[in-house]
């Protein structure tokens, strides 16, 4: 499935590569019903240096060293919340996207953290699924942690 990939912590000549994989997968989003894309944004090379400094930045890379998708996490609340994982269309549909969450997983594993959170797009046709596939569950709002009732309301 992704062989010839493999998946490590960004460095920071790694970075300047990020926005452009963010932008061609919000791409994705284009035309899907009440979905308003906007596939000119991208997460800020700040916030990106911020979250590599912290360990928290993961880039799949391709055979040729070109980063082709990337996963981004932060501590909030006792638990980890996966920011964002994006994978370059023209690599999609390798189980690059999975290897990248699981990533996550193990750092918050490794770092004694109780959880992983993330919030996805349930009306996008593939995000749910795809995180249920990897055992994601949907916690019903009266049993979100004050933690994920912060991160929702942003």
């Amino acid at each position: 499935m992704s062989a010839g990939y493999r998946i490590a912590r960004a460095t920071p000549e790694q970075l300047e590569e990020i926005p452009a994989v963010e932008r061609a997968a919000a791409r994705l989003f284009e035309g899907v019903e009440g979905f308003a894309a906007a596939p000119d944004d991208a997460t800020s090379l700040a916030d990106l240096r911020a979250a590599q400094a912290a360990g928290q930045l993961w880039v799949a890379i391709a055979a040729d060293g070109a980063v082709v998708g990337f996963a981004f996490a932060h501590r909030h609340g006792g638990h980890a919340h996966l920011e964002e994982v994006d994978v370059h269309p023209d690599h999609g549909r390798r189980g690059l996207g999975a290897r990248l969450v699981a990533a996550v997983c193990d750092w918050a594993r490794d770092e004694g953290l109780g959880q992983v959170t993330l919030t996805t797009f349930r009306d996008v046709p593939w995000n749910a699924p795809f995180y249920r596939r990897l055992g994601f569950e949907e916690v019903p709002e009266a049993q979100q942690s004050e933690a994920l009732h912060e991160i929702v309301a942003e």
